[in-house]
């Protein structure tokens, strides 16, 4: 179990972590261990709870009184509801007196604690994760594991149960969906092989929207049952239940499943008549609600210091998307009454094949879960930078993000990924796997590739026009006409640099060929249509990620059009294309000069406008944290400084000593507040030496974790490792489960794209390079703080060291592993996969050739 996290204690009421594959939908674990956010329908439903659905403990000691507990922690927070708790949060059942939970994503750890049960109970969550493998690591299900140990001197009986509702097939309460419900559920007890346990149905076409299926299940022998409760309209089903689980600690069907043979009183049908003859069971469970609860048990004695691990898989599959958006942007949806498939159907056809493959593949898949865990929380990256890394890649597995079977010929067969810019409380946030956001993602590119090449798959081949000009909101995905609105710049050449990122990591000729004509297109459309007067700085009116048009010459723009005529002439000299590689360097360097020429002031980029207040929403002499978002691109595509240094660590000191803020009591905006009162946060622009305009741009007064984490790895790629921390320090301790959540940073929406940002900070620290059409892998650690800052665990330090120790997680386009580096040399642990290299490289000098690794095999490169 770990305990590098920081430990959360179950009054932190915003805590939960989400448990999920990619594009399955999530259910949460709460700090008191309870489940909450039950989000599987393929949509955000934040905050829903599952009616009669927890986990709960009978333990019984050898001559002693048995205690029977819900599996969580007492409830807290509000208790003023207008009718108090509801039958179905069984709130009143006894829980236990604390919780702690400890999180490294994809693995949380809760320990309870209670005076009065006679054992100790944790739980051990997750859902798999292995790099590189988005397959595995999207299967709809999670293992939830309670360990329970008997510290007492006799013997304890011990029942772990849990009980679920199924309620698919939601709909808008009437005549043709009572009880808010369009069909009813069946559940059933279902035993094949080793697996186990309830299979969860409802009786709605498979090709519904709303059909689902899910499954509670386990390997262990041991099992009792009760495959459904007592459905009716008052909470007799939970009476009975509890009533038998504290009896015994064992479980008995019920021989009835309904109890009344007519509504009566509160719930009386108005045509009901008294004289009329009593209705069958089939007939009265048609008229009752119509979800259905189950329960499923693991039974074992302990003995005297006995431990054991009481397992559970719970699984789901909602298949069914349907075809179209259905945002509050893109509000074309022609095709909105068809279906497109999740990715997982197509792989486990329903919530009982996903659990059963769950439980047959678990050793090695929970193997390569731990040793990603192992390998980044566990090495020596500052706590503050793991905990980001780690933490965001939930947003990949959150509704925010989905893979569809190829949902368009024009794509072929295949996987696509697709991606809202963030998900609302109940709805997607800005669809159309935005550019301009999804370009400051870096997580799904080196953790699985394959779901970024689909998705610039699609922005090429979908949605840039023969123009060159690239819709920054993709709908064709679905079959629907393009958006009507055109390219935005840093989205446009985001795209195309996301592009070098992909062909670099995975060293596909084929994939880069089939996409190079569109994207040379969109190039040349930069050049053509947003440089008005042909100086080679990009002066349109130029959408970006703010919402609005910057006007003039500014460096967001710029950079980023640098980064991408660098990389563009890479790419080009690659395809044998030598003029237009020629071409563009050259232009590359017109732009580099002009940039330094026009917008550097001595300490900073800005923007040059000939009046700020002319247009609304401009910035003109402030400084923007994002002026080197370029930089940070060139920095992340092996592309170096694409700036002069000197002046890239000026503009970082600039941005950070002008726009970080310990403390924003006194900061004034009316915009919206990701940072208040006493928190901390860096803020988009400010304005030290005056100038601020009358309006400036939208946005410029808030706090963007994505901003920040952007920031916060340019930073340490030029080696100013204190400030990074320092702006990641501040943010992370805004996410302490107590505000917000630790897993979840908002931006417009919750688990937000930019935030994915982040995991370019592992990159910077450890100066991983994986270079594929070359085969070399490079590693140049950034510089550990300086003295005074306390080092890293594990970390060297002293009078007389060397290189201070590094150890961290590492992925390429085909292995992934465990560096580790001292004085000495470099060593490769490889975990998954494969590794074929012609170099290996520490700061840039080659300590190895001809390296070949297969899984669980290591290399020893020692300095010459």
């Amino acid at each position: 179990m770990s305990r590098r996290a920081r430990p959360i204690p179950h009054t932190a009421e915003r805590a939960a972590f989400p448990l999920g594959g990619i594009g399955t939908g999530t259910v949460s674990i709460g700090a008191r261990g309870e489940l909450r956010d039950w989000e599987l329908e393929n949509l955000p439903d934040k905050g829903r709870a599952n009616p009669r659905t927890f986990f709960a403990i009978h333990a019984a000691p050898e001559d002693g009184t048995a205690v029977t507990r819900v599996l969580e922690a007492r409830v807290t927070g509000r208790r003023d509801w207008d009718a108090g708790y509801s039958f179905d949060d069984l709130a009143g059942l006894p829980r236990l007196d604390a919780a702690t939970m400890h999180g490294e994503y994809p693995v949380v750890d809760v320990d309870f604690a209670d005076a009065v049960l006679p054992v100790e109970v944790s739980l051990h969550a997750f859902t798999p994760l292995v790099p590189l493998d988005a397959d595995a690591s999207g299967i709809p299900a999670a293992v939830l594991r309670y360990r329970v140990t008997n510290p007492g001197w006799v013997p304890v009986a011990v029942t772990v149960v849990g009980s679920v509702s199924h309620t698919a097939g939601r709909g808008t309460p009437g005549p043709d969906a009572p009880w808010g419900m369009r069909a009813t559920q069946s559940v059933r007890w279902r035993e094949e092989g080793d697996v186990r346990g309830l299979d969860f149905g409802i009786d709605l076409p498979e090709d519904d929207p709303g059909y689902g299926t899910l499954s509670l299940t386990t390997g262990d022998r041991s099992t009792t049952v009760k495959p459904q409760w007592v459905t009716s309209y008052w909470p007799d089903g939970a009476r009975l239940f509890w009533d038998d689980l504290t009896a015994d600690g064992r479980l008995d069907p019920e021989p009835r499943l309904t109890l009344e043979d007519r509504p009566r009183g509160l719930f009386a049908e108005r045509d009901a008549d008294p004289d009329a003859p009593a209705l069958t069971e089939e007939e009265m469970l048609a008229k009752l609600p119509r979800v259905r609860t189950g329960s499923l048990g693991i039974v074992h004695t302990l003995a005297s210091g006995e431990s054991r691990d009481f397992e559970f898989v719970l699984s789901w599959s909602f298949p069914n998307r349907r075809r179209g958006w259905f945002g509050h942007i893109i509000l074309d949806d022609p095709r909105g009454d068809e279906i497109v498939r999740n990715r997982y159907a197509s792989l486990w056809p329903d919530a009982w094949a996903a659990g059963a493959h769950l439980h047959a593949s678990l050793p090695e898949l929970e193997s390569a879960t731990d040793a990603f865990v192992d390998a980044l929380y566990g090495g020596t990256l500052d706590p503050v930078i793991a905990d980001a890394v780690g933490a965001n890649i939930a947003a990949v597995r959150s509704t925010t993000c989905f893979v569809l079977e190829s949902p368009t010929p024009e794509l072929g067969d295949g996987p696509v990924f697709a991606a809202w810019e963030g998900s609302f409380d109940h709805g997607g946030s800005c669809e159309g796997t935005c550019t301009h956001v999804w370009s400051y993602a870096q997580t799904v590119a080196w953790l699985f590739p394959s779901l970024e090449r689909s998705a610039r798959r699609a922005e090429y081949l979908l949605e840039t026009d023969d123009a060159g000009a690239q819709r920054f909101r993709g709908n064709r995905l679905f079959g629907s006409p393009a958006w009507y609105i055109g390219p935005a710049v840093d989205g446009q050449l985001g795209t195309f640099l996301r592009l070098h990122r992909e062909w670099r990591f995975s060293g596909d000729d084929d994939f880069l060929r089939e996409l190079w004509p569109a994207a040379v297109r969109t190039l040349e459309y930069a050049a053509r249509e947003w440089d008005r007067d042909g100086d080679g700085l990009l002066d349109g009116e130029l959408h970006n990620t703010y919402d609005i048009e910057f006007h003039g010459i500014d460096p967001l723009a710029n950079g980023m059009y640098l980064a991408a005529l660098r990389a563009g002439a890479r790419m080009a000299a690659h395809l044998g294309d030598e003029a237009r590689a020629r071409s563009w360097g050259a232009r590359a360097d017109h732009v580099a000069a002009a940039i330094d020429g026009v917008l550097w002031n001595g300490s900073y980029y800005r923007q040059v406008i000939e009046e700020v207040d002319a247009h609304r929403y401009q910035y003109g002499d402030g400084v923007l944290s994002d002026q080197l978002l370029g930089q940070f691109h060139a920095f992340l595509g092996g592309l170096g400084h694409i700036l002069p240094p000197a002046h890239v660590d000026a503009a970082l000191a600039a941005i950070v000593e002008h726009n970080h803020r310990e403390d924003l009591s006194a900061h004034e905006s009316t915009q919206r507040v990701y940072a208040v009162n006493d928190e901390g946060g860096l803020l988009l622009a400010s304005w030290p030496e005056g100038g601020r305009p009358a309006i400036p741009f939208v946005y410029s007064d808030e706090v963007w974790t994505g901003v920040e984490h952007q920031v916060a790895a340019t930073l340490l790629f030029a080696g100013r490792t204190e400030d990074a921390l320092r702006v990641e320090s501040t943010l992370r301790a805004r996410y302490d489960g107590v505000h917000r959540n630790p897993w979840n940073e908002i931006e417009c929406g919750n688990h937000y794209a930019r935030s994915l940002a982040s995991w370019a900070l592992l990159l910077a620290a450890s100066g991983a390079q994986w270079d594929a059409p070359t085969r070399t892998l490079s590693f140049a650690p950034a510089p550990a703080p300086a003295s005074g800052s306390a080092p890293a665990s594990g970390s060297a330090s002293g009078e007389g060291a060397g290189r201070e120790a590094f150890r961290s997680l590492f992925t390429t386009g085909t292995g992934w592993g465990r560096v580790e580096i001292d004085d000495r040399g470099l060593v490769l642990h490889l975990e998954g996969g494969a590794l074929d290299l012609a170099e290996l490289r520490l700061d840039d000098a080659v300590i190895a050739r001809g390296v070949r690794l297969r899984a669980g095999e290591s290399h020893v490169a020692a300095i010459p």
